[in-house]
């Protein structure tokens, strides 16, 4: 059993899927079936974290990348981008957006390039937006563990795999940079690293990661009910 205490409350857990979580119903509550889009660099845990969530806010946990290859006939996103090219992925993906986007209740975990379409943010903002904002190197060391195999943007000629990987990131970074920020809501993992005592980032795990999430997206709307009574009044 493990403990995770962030701003007073504290999540008891056994594993990182299996949570007993009455934040997340608070939350749930308060989104009314909106959906949840995670934006965020390959490697920042979408995935990871979006399946937590989904499960603490009662909801069906979806990955766009997976959805765009189920409808690609099964090929996988490094295949799409080898036979077809890049633009001919995005278009696919814009159309997954479009369908998930009006599906309630569901936690998108969306492609790292998704955010550089305008299109896009039409249909994620339909929902609420998070942005896991992770420092290059900490996703260059995740990525260079598991290799580049699986990510036709990082395929440099030379190099080794962690700066094959950094490289990679601060290029495809500088691109999308604004556009992250342009989310409804931005976990950052050096705050968050910073509030729980902890010296590198990775050490934060994807539960407590979870959880801020959680707290971002209540105090969001929080916000935006408050606004919402000042121009009532």
């Amino acid at each position: 059993m493990y403990l995770c205490s962030r701003e007073g409350f504290t999540w008891v857990f056994q594993m990182p899927v299996e949570i007993h979580w009455t934040k997340g119903k608070k939350v749930a509550s308060g989104l009314k079936g909106c959906c949840v889009f995670l934006v965020g660099m390959m490697g920042s845990g979408k995935t990871t974290v979006g399946k937590i969530l989904s499960e603490a806010l009662g909801y069906t946990f979806v990955d766009s990348d997976e959805y765009v290859e189920q409808t690609a006939g099964g090929n996988s996103v490094s295949h799409i981008f080898q036979q077809y090219g890049e633009d001919y992925f995005r278009d696919i993906e814009s159309e997954a957006l479009q369908k998930l986007s009006i599906i309630p209740r569901q936690v998108v975990a969306t492609g790292g390039g998704s955010v550089v379409r305008p299109i896009n943010w039409k249909y994620m903002r339909q929902g609420i937006t998070v942005f896991l904002d992770v420092p290059l190197d900490a996703l260059a060391r995740r990525i260079a563990a598991v290799g580049t195999d699986s990510r036709p943007l990082l395929h440099l000629d030379s190099g080794d795999p962690y700066t094959k990987a950094f490289m990679g990131l601060f290029t495809l970074s500088k691109k999308r940079v604004e556009a992250y920020s342009d989310a409804d809501v931005i976990v950052s993992l050096l705050d968050l690293a910073d509030d729980l005592g902890f010296e590198d980032v990775s050490d934060v795990g994807p539960a407590a990661i979870a959880l801020e999430v959680l707290i971002q997206i209540q105090k969001y709307l929080q916000d935006n009910n408050e606004k919402s009574m000042q121009t009532f009044l």
